[in-house]
């Protein structure tokens, strides 16, 4: 029996273009003073990185794949294939590197290895979404002489930036909304102000969500036309009669992904407005009580009311990829037994 433990020293997280360094610790962990202590031998190990893209049926229609050629591994698990009985497409993969040939280990006895390998720039970034979902994953991959190949997964995110020259951190306003900026990252606020005191007509109530909007490209679509997918990731909402200033802030998400275009897909963030008005002037809207010195003044049964939207399209990048391990479903520890 042999421990294989595989640690990202600096977290799951990187960003494209980062070197990814993944220390692999092979351990006999039989004690040298057990009755049935022995050597134990690898033929060999190797290790990959690859990006496996899943596409739900009902959304999104791709052309054939050669892609099932993979399957002969089953029948055949001598030959390492590091994306063998997952699921989807592999659309990125890096050159194998052997880690060693002919591996001993004596009872009680480790060897570490270090793989490094730097991201590549022109991939995806890792995304969950409701139409697709990119997923990376280092792949480790071990063999004893005559027996299949034992295959130990390391999943990590990947943050891409996108159009690093063409990113202008303005400030937007509005009529009388005003945005501080308008380029953000992930993890950050995302402040804004409100002031109602200009206008005849009363806003009785304002919502702002924070949302990303996720489309499929033309080509890609399996219906002509289909409505893009929305996800909410924050939210605020306010009754704002006889408010003359109101404020908001939202946080972006450390697990959201940044915005990104790819041959299939696009993801954009934007600000959602909804408006509650009333179509009668502040003086109409209220009913005044009593007419002596204390005034008291009461809310009307009914109103009639509009309500209108409008959307702010923003820009979300990456953050430190440090920062955004802390939040992380991946564990930086992965380890099997063979």
């Amino acid at each position: 029996m042999i421990e294989v433990v595989a640690k990202l020293g600096r977290g799951p997280v990187f960003l494209a273009g980062e070197v990814l360094e993944c220390v692999i610790t092979f351990t006999n962990p039989l004690s040298a003073l057990s009755t049935s202590a022995s050597s134990e031998m690898l033929a060999w190990a190797s290790a990959q990185i690859h990006c496996q893209f899943h596409a739900s049926e009902n959304r999104v229609a791709l052309p054939p794949s050669d892609g099932s050629k993979h399957d002969v591994q089953a029948e055949n698990e001598t030959v390492f294939v590091p994306n063998r009985g997952e699921r989807g497409q592999c659309i990125l993969s890096t050159p194998p590197k052997i880690l060693f040939c002919d591996l001993r280990l004596d009872p009680g006895e480790s060897k570490s290895y270090s793989y490094c390998e730097t991201l590549p720039v022109d991939g995806p970034p890792s995304f969950r979404g409701q139409s697709v979902k990119y997923v990376y994953k280092l792949t480790i991959g071990c063999q004893r002489v005559n027996s299949p190949i034992k295959l130990l997964r390391v999943p990590f995110r990947v943050l891409v930036l996108h159009d690093l020259y063409n990113i202008s951190n303005t400030r937007g306003k509005v009529g009388t909304f005003c945005i501080f900026k308008t380029v953000y990252k992930i993890g950050e606020d995302v402040i804004g102000t409100f002031n109602f005191s200009e206008g005849d007509i009363p806003c009785l109530q304002f919502s702002v969500s924070l949302q990303t909007e996720e489309s499929i490209q033309e080509e890609f679509q399996r219906r002509r036309g289909q409505p893009v997918s929305f996800t909410v990731h924050a939210r605020h909402q306010e009754s704002c009669l006889h408010t003359a200033q109101s404020s908001f802030s939202l946080p972006i998400p450390l697990s959201s992904t940044p915005g990104f275009t790819t041959n299939i897909v696009s993801l954009k963030w934007r600000l959602h407005f909804e408006f509650v008005t009333s179509g009668e002037s502040a003086g109409t809207c209220l009913v005044r009580g009593s007419q002596s010195e204390a005034v008291t003044w009461t809310g009307v049964e009914q109103m009639e009311v509009d309500t209108f939207s409008w959307d702010l399209p923003i820009k979300v990048l990456p953050t430190n990829p440090i920062l955004a391990s802390y939040v992380s479903q991946f564990s930086s520890t992965n380890s099997i037994t063979i």
